[in-house]
């Protein structure tokens, strides 16, 4: 058997690892976009990711099934090019990834389809045109090969492959992949972590150790660092939100992906607001993804931890109070750039590279009074990740701005595991692991979470490259 590593190697995005079974069976293992430049991987450097989201690292119609650990983007929103451009096979998934892949394709053919007209519409008379990966159709066909299955239930896929979804604890649905693949006489244990969530945070049930495996592909998102605990996380939240709201009299604009990240702070203030602690200013969720993905996460209560459960009896709907408001049409997120009242806006990407945030951050960050806090990882090349650097000025859409607006991090929201919670999640793997392959995380902070691993008592820890090809 061979792993082939066809993304998020060496970078955090862009998740596709190809299993390669000794009767030549191809199985992917995620089909995510490349999310880290302005132009998404489209062109513009000398980096192995250039055009990744157009060009494979394999033949899709050799592909027999995609097993699909979560609904983030960059681990799904390959999928609809994948089948566009050939494969036949099943797509498999727990039930709340494909609820949340529904609306996230959708959109993200949408965000396409826009991007491809504009593009267009204003390119250079000798520049070629462009054409989005996939179109709305191609979404709904794409969903039509969807199959999905509940937690702890083993399935499957081959007649010599099963497969058992357990809890990863990062979004509604997430999961890590376990893998029992028959080869001849001998059976090998396989592990994909997708992202690993964390213990002891609001709304979802902690990630759960995945059965004892022989190799593993481990993500890295956080392998250099540990995070803010949660009672200092409050109390710097509010710090942030008084001298921005009441202090300064300005927005603060929190830049948030619209599944998970979302949910959570808009649940931190529900239990803020019912305290009495939030300033009496509105609070906007500005994204129709996220207003459509909050309506999933009701939907799916089975993912929530005991803890909101016991919330929910005195307060029914923990994604709501009277201060919040739920904006769809663009004309009302328009009007919040025109105003000049203090408030929160929560809107996405939260790399800030993609959807109306970018309006958000073109209207806002030369105002003084303003405060953007990033709340998670940002890529390197992407506004978010310029903003967290350090910038002093950039261009936003095409226009320059200088950077006169405070800027806050606050890496404890982040939805995926630190270096401790990360070990702490493999720390039942120490007697059978015999390699852990790292992927989903830049280089410098893979190469510390590998000498982390090692000290930690693991036998073997290698960085695959892009493209390369072990034999397992």
């Amino acid at each position: 058997m061979k792993i082939k590593f066809c993304g998020a190697a060496r970078e955090v995005t862009g998740s596709a690892h190809l299993l390669i079974l000794d009767d030549g069976t191809q199985i992917l293992l995620d089909c995510g976009l490349y999310q880290g430049g302005d132009d998404d991987g489209r062109a513009g450097d000398d980096s192995p990711i250039t055009g990744f989201n157009e060009k494979w690292q394999f033949d899709p119609k050799e592909i027999k099934c995609l097993v699909l650990s979560h609904a983030h983007i960059d681990h799904t929103g390959r999928v609809p090019k994948l089948v566009r451009d050939g494969f036949p096979g099943k797509i498999y998934s727990t039930h709340a990834t494909r609820d949340l892949c529904a609306l996230m394709l959708m959109d993200s053919a949408k965000i396409q389809e826009s991007d491809t007209e504009r593009y267009n519409r204003k390119k250079g008379f000798d520049e070629p045109e462009r054409a989005p990966l996939y179109e709305m159709e191609d979404v709904s066909r794409t969903m039509g090969q969807f199959v999905s299955y509940s937690y702890e239930q083993w399935f499957y896929i081959h007649h010599n492959v099963r497969v058992m979804y357990r809890d990863a604890g990062h979004i509604l649905g997430s999961a890590s992949v376990n893998l029992e693949i028959q080869e001849g006489e001998r059976t090998i244990r396989l592990a994909f972590t997708g992202d690993i969530g964390r213990p002891n945070r609001p709304i979802l049930d902690d990630p759960l150790p995945m059965p004892e495996a022989d190799y593993i592909i481990c993500e890295s998102t956080y392998g250099d660092r540990d995070h803010e605990s949660a009672p200092n996380e409050i109390e710097h939240f509010m710090r942030i939100v008084h001298h921005t709201c009441v202090e300064k009299k300005g927005k603060l604009i929190i830049p948030a992906f619209s599944v998970g990240r979302t949910q959570e702070i808009v649940y931190l203030l529900d239990q803020l607001w019912h305290a009495g602690r939030l300033p009496k200013v509105p609070v906007y969720v500005d994204s129709p993804l996220a207003v459509n993905a909050t309506e999933v996460f009701i939907n799916h209560p089975e993912c929530f931890d005991a803890d909101i459960h016991r919330y929910m009896v005195e307060n029914e709907n923990p994604f709501g109070f009277n201060d919040l408001f739920y904006l769809r049409s663009a004309e009302a997120s328009k009007q919040l750039n025109e105003s000049r009242q203090p408030c929160i806006i929560i809107s996405a990407s939260g790399m800030m590279n993609a959807g109306r945030i970018r309006h958000h951050l073109l209207n806002n960050i030369e105002n003084k009074r303003n405060t953007f806090l990033i709340v998670g990882y940002c890529a390197p090349n992407t506004p978010g990740g310029r903003l967290r650097e350090g910038a002093k000025s950039m261009h936003i859409m095409g226009q320059f701005k200088q950077v006169l607006a405070d800027v806050e991090t606050m890496d404890s929201f982040s939805a995926h595991g630190d270096r401790g919670e990360m070990a702490d999640f493999l720390n039942n793997q120490k007697g059978t692991c015999q390699k852990i392959f790292l992927v989903h995380g830049t280089l410098d902070r893979q190469e510390k979470w590998r000498d982390y691993l090692l000290e930690k008592g693991f036998k073997s820890v290698d960085i695959p490259e892009l493209g390369e090809v072990v034999d397992i």
